[in-house]
């Protein structure tokens, strides 16, 4: 049976969810509603989004117990970090995360966020590859001129490393404007390639894994063959929410940090059995069988510590495209790893 593809969202549909979101953000409260409050007046029940099949470092945070009194209030899942950010801008949810040129997107359109805690990141075993089918005529940037490329959200990390590639292959801006971006979940991702209805696919993590071991695809590239090793993706909050509840953000962000090293020095298979047990508990009828080929988060640095790299290299990249006037951002405003307690000094 045929996978429906979603509606098309456009660049510009993107920039204008973003304007909207910084003017909720601007006259709005910039925190979640309803969660539970201790230690005084901060909030001690976050609110956030998850994803389907996947458990979330915080998730795992709260599973080993490195967030202490701290509580997580699930409420839906999303398929879209700047979708994620964006909630948590509008005070939605409490914490949310995305590809860090998404963060910097929002900041520019005056939302007022700060990033936390890097993620999610790229390495040599965990990456997001460009796929496309084994007898696939596409082997160039150049024939990708005219294709259809699924992923899972536009204007986000997998459309810039597109236009990355694509600029570093020689292609011109009006070449690489006929390459078709469009939305596609990414549970749903192989199965639209092997029916011909993308040409090139966006897979990564277990996802990625899972569908090259039923064989009949190859990858186009990757953003670790284009970038290297790097965090790519930050936990965001208001940054009114950080100064009404410091001790909560440092719990939050510290217990996540510890979650990462726990991830990176526990054996791979004792990782998995963790994870498979927490989407068990939490009841959702989700399949688990995709977790078998979680290898790591990808974070570069120790506890998640952010870097200017991490946001300046997509500044830059805004900045070429015309999305960022020159120098309008710098990089070190946008985050902190003040609440970061881990690896300090």
């Amino acid at each position: 049976m045929s996978v429906a593809l979603p509606a098309r969202t456009s660049r510009r549909q993107f920039l204008a969810l973003l304007g909207i979101s910084a003017a909720a953000v601007s006259c709005g409260t910039a925190t979640a509603t309803g969660g539970s409050r201790s230690r005084g007046s901060q909030v001690t029940t976050l609110k956030y989004q998850g994803w389907v099949g996947q458990v979330t470092l915080p998730e795992l945070a709260a599973d080993l117990g490195f967030l202490g009194n701290l509580t997580l209030d699930w409420v839906g899942n999303t398929i879209s970090g700047p979708q994620d950010i964006q909630s948590a801008a509008t005070g939605q949810i409490h914490f949310g995360g995305a590809f860090n040129g998404a963060v910097v997107k929002l900041a520019a359109s005056k939302a007022p966020i700060k990033a936390v805690l890097s993620y999610y990141g790229v390495d040599e075993s965990v990456y997001s590859g460009y796929y496309v089918l084994e007898d696939s005529p596409v082997r160039s940037a150049r024939d990708l001129i005219g294709k259809k490329v699924g992923m899972n959200t536009l204007g986000a990390h997998s459309q810039a490393l597109l236009e990355i590639y694509l600029k570093r292959n020689g292609l011109s801006k009006a070449d690489a404007a006929k390459v078709e971006a469009l939305v596609v979940p990414p549970v749903n991702t192989e199965q639209v390639l092997r029916q011909k209805q993308i040409e090139v696919g966006v897979l990564g993590g277990v996802l990625r894994d899972k569908a090259l071991a039923a064989g009949g695809i190859r990858p186009l590239f990757s953003d670790f063959d284009l970038l290297g090793k790097f965090s790519a993706g930050t936990y965001v909050m208001t940054q009114r929410f950080i100064e009404e509840n410091p001790d909560t953000v440092r719990t939050f962000t510290t217990g996540v940090a510890k979650a990462i090293e726990w991830s990176r020095t526990t054996p791979r298979e004792q990782v998995i059995a963790r994870m498979t047990e927490i989407v068990k508990k939490r009841g959702r009828n989700e399949d688990t069988s995709t977790l078998q080929y979680w290898r790591s988060y990808g974070v570069a640095e120790t506890g998640g510590r952010i870097e200017d790299k991490e946001f300046q290299l997509w500044i830059d990249w805004l900045t070429e495209r015309g999305e960022l006037k020159d120098g309008r951002l710098k990089a070190s405003d946008l985050y902190t790893n003040e609440f970061n307690d881990y690896g300090k000094g």
